[in-house]
């Protein structure tokens, strides 16, 4: 990452033409051989810095609360990355806002950022479907709000309601230490991994099948905050405000009310 912070930083100041490999390789501190080793490109340089800020929009995802739906867990993946001083600050955004401007110059630039959107979008898809295996189902949702107990005639002060019915966000903090979020619960255990009669357990199951329908969702969420912030970067708008890049993408997100997320919409 210190060689993508040098490019970053050389890109941002003297532009791309007139930085080269060598310039990054000596304000990192390492030999042009060691930057060649890692990148073939001066372009490639950057890809760590992209893909930094793509990996925590997709980590807040995973992190959001498992009561949330999946828009509402868009919604909040969005507050919590592309407000200034929560996920990256507002020193760090004009950064931002310069290194995709350039990749809109640069074809060779321009394709590490659609790489890095691309690889992101298939993290997302991985981690919807993860979020589609924990939520409870709807009739499990019923069963444990005061709704469906009261239904029965139950007593809703004989026992507190399930942890994490609140839906209150949680702050992933600054930048670096909101960087990797992890996420805020474990999922149960499935009920094929108790043992059997003859004390043995199965393997586990793998990861759940990317179907066309996650990667759809996945790449209409990942277009709706790219957009968001490409569009922003277009601009001279400050970070923070109603066309900010947060702003931006919740109104692309409200946009999309009515889309089948799942079966959540």
């Amino acid at each position: 990452m210190e060689i993508a912070r040098a490019a970053g930083a050389l890109f941002v100041r003297q532009g791309l033409r007139a930085t080269r490999a060598e310039d990054i390789a000596q304000a990192a501190g390492i030999a042009p051989r060691t930057f060649y080793r890692y990148f073939a490109t001066k372009e490639e340089a950057v890809a760590p810095l992209y893909a930094a800020g793509a990996q925590r929009w997709a980590e807040a995802v995973r992190a959001a609360p498992a009561h949330l739906s999946v828009p509402e867990a868009l919604e909040h993946a969005v507050h919590q990355t592309l407000t200034p001083g929560l996920g990256v600050s507002s020193a760090s955004w004009e950064w931002v806002r310069t290194l995709i401007r350039l990749a809109d110059t640069s074809p060779a630039l321009r394709k590490v950022w659609t790489e890095v959107c691309q690889t992101s979008e298939t993290t997302l898809a991985e981690i919807l479907a993860t979020r589609g295996e924990d939520r409870p189902t709807r009739d499990e949702g019923h069963e444990a709000s005061g709704e469906g107990r009261a239904s029965r005639g139950e007593d809703l002060t004989a026992r507190p309601m399930p942890i994490g019915s609140d839906r209150t966000s949680t702050g992933l903090g600054p930048m670096p230490a909101g960087a990797a979020p992890t996420p805020t619960g474990s999922a149960p255990m499935p009920a094929g991994l108790a043992p059997t009669s003859t004390g043995s357990a199965p393997p586990p199951a793998g990861p759940a099948p990317l179907t066309p329908a996650l990667r759809f969702t996945a790449a209409v969420a990942g277009a709706a905050v790219r957009v968001a912030v490409e569009s922003w970067a277009a601009t001279s708008a400050p970070p923070t405000g109603p066309e900010g890049p947060a702003a931006l993408a919740l109104r692309n997100l409200g946009a999309l009310k009515g889309f089948d997320w799942g079966g959540e919409g």
